[in-house]
C-alpha cells in the first residue's frame, strides 16, 4: 500500500473553485466514506479549509486511486471534471508524505508559519477517526505531521509573530482604512502595530473557531470595542464575555443577533466575517441598510474570511465601503517570515521525512523475519518430536529431553539473531527491501506465510489470513503460536 494525495488549494485554484470544493459536516462525512469505497483504497482522510482541499489515501493502485478520488472530488463539489483536472495537484508515495509535513509546518499556507492549519490537520484526522475512514497508516502518519509542525514552531522562528490569517486580514484592512483617513486627514498618522485598532470598533459575524482567533486578535491589536454577532446567541455571549474591559472598566464585548446585523455594521469601522455558512450572510441590502444609519463619511471596511464566502461582492461597490477577500491575502504572509526560518523549516522537513522513510523500510523487512524464525521454529519441533520418541525408547527422562530441547531452540536463536539484527539495519538504507527478498529467497520462505504476517494485527498477536491458513486444524493452530512466538521475537 503507497500513499496518495489529490487536492487543490489557493496556490492551484481561484476562491470560486475552492468555495465550491470545501467540503464540511455531513458532506465530509459522506466524502470520506465514498473515498473508503474504493476499490484501490484502505483508509483516508480530508483536509478541508478555507485554502485547500486534500484527499490522502493509501491505495494500492495509482492510477485506479486517482481516478476514484478525481471522479468523487468533481461529483460532491458539482465541478464538472474537465474543469476541475487543471486546478487538481497529485503526490504519490514519497512526495504525498512530504507535502503533508509541508502542509503542517505551514509552508504550504497563504500565510506563511500560521499555526492554524496544526488544528486543522489534527480535526482532519478526528473526523476521519470518528467516521471509520482512519487506518493505522495514516493516523500514524498524521501524527508524525503534527509532532514535525510542533517541532518546526519550537525549533524555528517561523511563527515568531503569531501570524494567521486573522492577523494578517486585520493589517490589511487598517491599511485600508488608514488611506482612506489619510485622504481626508493628510496629517492623521497610523497607529503602533501593537494596538492597530486602537479606538475602533470591531464587529465578527459568526461564532466558530475562526471567530474566536479574530475576536481574540482584535482585542490583542487594540479595538475599543468587539461585537460578536451569531444566529445563536449563547455562544456569541460566551466569545464576548472573554474580553477584558477597559481602563475605565466597561466591558469591551458585545453581542447581536443576525436580525441587529444592520445596527451592528452600522456602528463598526471593521466588520470580520467567517461563519461557515452555505450562503450570503453579509448582504448588498444589509449593508445599504447599515450605510443609512451611518454618520457620512465615515470609513467601512469588511473582512470576509469564510469559504464559501459570507459577503456578497456587490457590496465592495457601494461608496465608502472596501471588503477584503481571501484572495487578496494570498501573497500578504509571504515576506512576513524570513527565508532562514523557512529553509530552517524545509530542513526539520527532510530530517523528519528520511527518519520516516528509514523506519517504514526497516518495518517492511519484520515480516520476513517473523516468517524465517517461524519456519525456523517448525524445524526444530519437527526435529525435537522425531528425537524425543527415539530417546523415549532408550528409556531417556523427560527432564533430559526438555534440557535436549531448550538447548537446540538456544543454538538455532544465537545463529539466527545476528542476520536478522543485520537484515533490519540494512532494510532502512535505500533499496533495503532487496535484503528482505534476498533472505525469503536464501530461505525459501512461503510467500503466503510473509503475507499472512504483513496482514496481521501485531499489536498482540497475529491473526492469519483465512484465505492462506485454515485456523481449524491444530497443526494450524501450533502454527499460529510459532508465528506469535516468532514475531515477537522478531520484533526485539
Amino acid at each position: 500500500m503507497s500513499v496518495l494525495v489529490v487536492g487543490l488549494s489557493h496556490k492551484t485554484a481561484p476562491v470560486a473553485v475552492l468555495e465550491r470544493a470545501a467540503v464540511s459536516g455531513d458532506t465530509l462525512g459522506k466524502l470520506l466514506h465514498d473515498v473508503a469505497r474504493l476499490t484501490d483504497i484502505a483508509e483516508t482522510f480530508v483536509i478541508s479549509t478555507c485554502n485547500r482541499v486534500e484527499v490522502y489515501a493509501e491505495v494500492d493502485r495509482f492510477h485506479g486511486g486517482v481516478a476514484g478520488v478525481c471522479e468523487l472530488l468533481s461529483r460532491h463539489s458539482g465541478i464538472p471534471a474537465h474543469e476541475l483536472t487543471g486546478s487538481l495537484y497529485v503526490h504519490y508515495e514519497d512526495r504525498a508524505v512530504q507535502h503533508l509535513l509541508a502542509v503542517a509546518t505551514g509552508l504550504e499556507s497563504v500565510v506563511v508559519g500560521e499555526d492554524q492549519i496544526l488544528g486543522q490537520v489534527r480535526s482532519a484526522l478526528r473526523v476521519a477517526g470518528e467516521q471509520g475512514t482512519l487506518g493505522r497508516s495514516l493516523r500514524d502518519l498524521g501524527r508524525l505531521a503534527l509532532r514535525v509542525g510542533k517541532r518546526a514552531r519550537a525549533e524555528t522562528g517561523i511563527d515568531r509573530l503569531g501570524l494567521s490569517l486573522v492577523s494578517v486580514g486585520i493589517d490589511r484592512a487598517v491599511a485600508e482604512l488608514g488611506q482612506q483617513r489619510a485622504a481626508a486627514r493628510p496629517a492623521a498618522p497610523l497607529p503602533a502595530a501593537s494596538s492597530v485598532l486602537s479606538g475602533l470598533h470591531v464587529l465578527v459575524v459568526g461564532a466558530g473557531a475562526m471567530s474566536g482567533l479574530a475576536v481574540a486578535t482584535a482585542a490583542r491589536a487594540g479595538a475599543a470595542r468587539v461585537t460578536v454577532a451569531n444566529r445563536t446567541r449563547e455562544r456569541a455571549e460566551r466569545l464576548a464575555a472573554g474580553l477584558a474591559a477597559d481602563a475605565a472598566g466597561d466591558g469591551r464585548g458585545a453581542v447581536a443577533d443576525f436580525a441587529e446585523l444592520p445596527a451592528a455594521i452600522a456602528t463598526a469601522d471593521l466588520v470580520i466575517s467567517c461563519t461557515g455558512a452555505a450562503g450570503l450572510v453579509v448582504t448588498e441590502p444589509v449593508v445599504r441598510d447599515a450605510l443609512a444609519l451611518r454618520d457620512p463619511g465615515r470609513d467601512l471596511v469588511l473582512l470576509d474570511l469564510a469559504m464559501p464566502r459570507d459577503i456578497d461582492p456587490a457590496v465592495g461597490l457601494l461608496a465608502g465601503v472596501r471588503v477584503i477577500g481571501i484572495e487578496a491575502l494570498s501573497d500578504a504572509g509571504g515576506g512576513s517570515v524570513g527565508a532562514a526560518e523557512v529553509a530552517a523549516v524545509r530542513v526539520i522537513v527532510e530530517e523528519e521525512f528520511a527518519a520516516y522513510g528509514a523506519a517504514v523500510r526497516a518495518a517492511s523487512v519484520t515480516p520476513t523475519v517473523v516468517a524465517l524464525r517461524a519456519k525456523a521454529a517448525t524445524v526444530v519441533d519437527a526435529e525435537l518430536g522425531r528425537l524425543a520418541g527415539r530417546l523415549a525408547e532408550e528409556g531417556v527422562s523427560g527432564h533430559a529431553l526438555e534440557e535436549i530441547a531448550q538447548t537446540v531452540r538456544r543454538v538455532v536463536d544465537k545463529l539466527l539473531h545476528a542476520p536478522t539484527v543485520r537484515v533490519k539495519e540494512l532494510a532502512s538504507s535505500p533499496n533495503g527491501g532487496e535484503y528482505a527478498d534476498a533472505l525469503r529467497v536464501l530461505f525459501d520462505l512461503d510467500p503466503r506465510t510473509v503475507d499472512a504476517v504483513t496482514h496481521a494485527a501485531v499489536e498482540s498477536a497475529v491473526i492469519l489470513d483465512p484465505v492462506h491458513l485454515d485456523a481449524g486444524s491444530s497443526g494450524d493452530r501450533g502454527e499460529q503460536g510459532r508465528l506469535k512466538r516468532a514475531h515477537q521475537e522478531g520484533n526485539q
